[in-house]
């Protein structure tokens, strides 16, 4: 995918000469004027209702126009950016954070390899290596920061082939959702000639012979609109190594459902092919399977047959153990539950329940040496438990702290579970469990120049307007005097089943260290306590997440954590939806605020990119009833011409193409205009990145001028030594 053009332009603008004085005197701040924004005629009626849209002209990504605006916008944020005194020290500080070694959770292949990324600290992209055994050298198979010199070509995903012969990974520009996938061979590092194109949301699972792969892929997009085409009818296909990809075979479609998704998953025997099918981002799917019969002579064109397609529930599949399948499912079980079947008579009449349903959510599970182990969330916090496949209840794996258990990675045929450990203060932690013995070992501890000891992580739960209890984590200095004056950032997500679990973040330690406190809300939308809790916190039900969150920041205030002037809000992609939408709703609650790649165009979210696929979650405004709802908290429009909002900062990517960058843009524009207080409106836009990628060095800089601005607003301290 090309890159979007950036030009230049001599727009004039004038910039910030001086920066408002420090909390306590924040008003009279003088000299910022935002670039001129055109204000189009742009008129939509939505079932008789009339809603302007004067920036309309900002969804034209290549538009010199809109590259116009960016550079200056651009131009006016770091110089603010670079007044802020606490800035330097951010930035030091988070660089020495950064430079610790890190490695994800090992995944165990066919031929007994371990495979795992590593990073040296500030290697801008994280190597791929391998071991032979466990206990064996690791040997660098695919270094993605010689890829490009800025690091804009990301590593995206890999597989392995079943012998370890063939390693196939996935390539995106400036880490686009859009991927690539290439093959080498391991032994010689040499590049095969297959490429495959147009890859977007996929896996990539090898037949067991090693001789292909399957992938979902959509058609290419038309040239220069890469980024906000809407992508639909996604296929799935086989690639056999060596031949080109207009020769691959086309395994399942469905083209009467265009805004479904479909994904591939083998066996670890190889015998089966399981076909999933989703509605958008619905947790429910329906599910399939190919008996591709000898594993090592695949028939990858065997018939397709039905499993389970009523789209009912969640039916994700665990593995095969003989002529059995294991499933994890919320049939009759909202918070889950894991089922044994035969294929031959799946019907779930011949069901036979090995983990049933408890008052705790199953969050994942595995199969492992035959055993079936399962996190469970307990008010929001990991608890692994072990069972037989008969039912038996085999004990709890006894976990390091209270905190959160990420990335289970076993296999059916080994005794033997690998997974990471993590806690708002503590580093990601990678143990192995033999499950034969139950002796637990480090795989990899992370040293961080980082003090934990004189802080604390508790569990409050705060109280929604409808009475709902809202968990929420505080971490804070011990002893911390509760007068109401400690700079607090309050962070939320609330929405597509994702759970916020405690989890580390370098952020964390710069912010405790300049004598703040960090908050995390669970609201509803996410998977806390199961699928009930996130359906009531989506489509007509999704006010409700904007309710938990503040009821979250009254609490805070309330119980003297802090303060308003001193309370700041943050949230990323639906979570900067959520910071959108309560700074419309309730702007004088919050200090400061921060949105990363918000979805905050909640009437055309659905004509770009991937947001089809999100109408499961918050409905569209296609459809009458959705409109009232989308309308009634839609951040863009219900900017109001005159308000106060707090100070805040809005980050996005011009290669964002899962929420495109227009969303911002338009967002930033209408506050700018609208504002009617000397708190700065700011956007920073970053290029050749992603939503969900940044090389280290970028990411660095970007954290670094968030936490600035987060903290100059707010009145947050560096430290004296």
């Amino acid at each position: 995918m090309r890159s979007r053009k950036q030009l230049v332009c001599s727009l004039s603008i004038v910039v910030l000469a001086t920066l408002p004085k420090p909390l306590g005197a924040a008003t009279g701040q003088a000299g910022l004027h935002y670039p001129a924004a055109r204000r189009g005629d742009v008129v939509d009626d939505y079932f008789g209702t009339e809603v302007a849209d004067p920036y309309r002209w900002m969804e034209d990504l290549n538009s010199p126009e809109v590259a116009a605006w960016v550079k200056a916008e651009n131009e006016l944020t770091f110089s603010y950016l670079d007044r802020i005194p606490q800035r330097p020290w951010i930035r030091r500080r988070f660089k020495a954070l950064w430079n610790y070694e890190r490695v994800t959770t090992p995944r165990r292949n066919d031929d007994g390899a371990l495979y795992y990324r590593k990073n040296a600290g500030l290697q801008n992209q994280s190597p791929l290596y391998v071991r032979a055994s466990l206990n064996g050298p690791a040997r660098l198979l695919l270094d993605p920061n010689t890829l490009s010199p800025d690091g804009s070509v990301a590593l995206a995903s890999y597989a392995p082939s079943p012998s370890g012969r063939f390693l196939a990974y996935a390539l995106s520009e400036g880490g686009a959702d859009w991927r690539t996938i290439r093959v080498m061979d391991t032994a010689s590092h040499k590049q095969l000639r297959d490429e495959v194109k147009w890859v977007k949301f996929s896996g990539i699972d090898w037949t067991k012979d090693g001789e292909g792969f399957f992938y979902s892929r959509f058609s290419a997009p038309p040239a220069g609109k890469e980024i906000q085409q809407q992508v639909t009818h996604q296929q799935l296909y086989y690639h056999r190594l060596g031949t080109a990809q207009s020769d691959d075979v086309l395994i399942f479609d469905r083209p009467d459902l265009p805004d479904w998704y479909v994904f591939g998953s083998v066996s670890e025997d190889g015998r089966y092919l399981f076909i999933y099918l989703n509605h958008g981002t619905e947790t429910s799917n329906e599910l399939f399977y190919v008996d591709l019969a000898d594993p090592q002579k695949p028939n990858v064109t065997a018939p397709v047959r039905p499993l389970f397609t009523k789209n009912d529930a969640e039916y994700t599949v665990l593995g095969v153990v003989g002529d059995s399948l294991v499933l994890r499912t919320d049939l009759d079980a909202p918070l889950r539950r894991i089922v044994e079947t035969k294929l031959s008579a799946p019907t779930v009449q011949n069901w036979r329940t090995v983990v049933p349903e408890t008052d705790d959510v199953i969050e994942s599970a595995v199969v492992a040496g035959g055993q079936v182990v399962a996190q469970y969330l307990v008010d929001v916090k990991s608890v692994l438990r072990r069972y037989a496949l008969d039912g038996t209840g085999l004990g709890t794996i006894a976990l390091p702290d209270l905190g959160t258990v990420e990335g289970l990675s076993a296999r059916i045929d080994r005794p033997e579970l690998f997974y990471s450990f993590t806690s708002y203060l503590h580093p990601t932690t990678v143990y192995r469990i033999d499950l034969s013995s139950g002796a637990s070992t480090v795989f990899h501890q992370p040293k961080v120049d980082f003090d934990s000891s004189g802080y604390q992580t508790k569990e409050v739960f705060a109280t929604s307007k409808d009475g709902t209890r809202v968990p929420l984590f505080i971490t804070m200095g011990k002893g911390l005097k509760l007068d109401g004056s400690h700079p607090t950032l309050l962070y939320g997500y609330g929405g597509f089943d994702i759970s916020e679990t405690p989890g580390f973040s370098l952020s964390i330690p710069v912010w405790l260290e300049m004598g703040g406190i960090y908050a995390v809300a669970c609201m509803r939308g996410g998977a806390e306590y199961g699928e009930a809790w996130h359906h009531a916190g989506m489509l007509e039900k999704k006010q409700n997440v904007f309710d938990d969150f503040a009821a979250a920041a009254e609490y805070l205030i309330e119980q003297h954590y802090t303060s308003t002037p001193r309370l700041g809000i943050m949230g990323y992609s639906n979570g900067g939806l959520l910071v959108g939408a309560s700074i419309t709703q309730r702007p004088t609650l919050f200090g400061a605020a921060y949105a990363g790649a918000g979805v905050m165009d909640m009437l055309r979210y659905q004509k770009f990119s991937a947001g089809i696929g999100w109408t499961p979650e918050y409905g569209s405004s296609d459809e009458e009833r959705a409109f009232h709802w989308l309308y009634a908290y839609s951040p863009l429009h219900n900017l109001k011409k005159g308000n106060c909002y707090p100070p805040m900062i809005i980050t996005t990517a011009d290669h964002d193409d899962r929420v495109v960058p227009s969303h911002s843009y338009k967002f930033a524009a209408e506050a700018q205009h609208d504002q009617g207080c000397d708190n700065p409106v700011l956007i920073r836009v970053e290029t050749e990145t992603s939503h969900g990628y940044m090389p280290t060095d970028k990411r660095i800089a970007q954290r670094a001028d968030i936490y600035a601005f987060l903290a100059y607003e707010l009145g947050a301290k560096v430290p004296r030594k």
